[in-house]
């Protein structure tokens, strides 16, 4: 199994520009995809946000990565929607 560790920090005004609807629409479509496993999502107080995704394994996250309407997603995130962001991926181990 794999785990997708993705913090974040949100620019301003990115809930007016249609952050929280392609975020809605992003769960429930990986949630159709084979292999994926679970999520959770926490913000900080100070505006830091990390999200936890579990994968099946690289290949059924790898599909899921490639998805056309996901790539548009993470194009509009990098211009639109994130001040930073890191992207961690680890192996289960136990």
């Amino acid at each position: 199994m794999l785990v997708v560790l993705f913090r974040s920090r949100l620019k301003p005004g990115a809930a007016e520009s249609g952050y929280p609807e392609m975020a809605t629409e992003m769960l429930e479509r990986a949630r159709t995809f084979p292999g994926f496993v679970d999520f959770k999502s926490f913000a900080a107080p100070d505006g830091e946000r990390i999200s936890i995704v579990h994968w099946k394994d690289e290949e059924t996250m790898a599909v899921w990565r490639n998805d056309e309407r996901h790539r548009i997603a993470q194009q509009r995130g990098k211009t639109e929607w994130y001040e930073s962001y890191s992207l961690e991926v680890a192996e289960v181990k136990r």
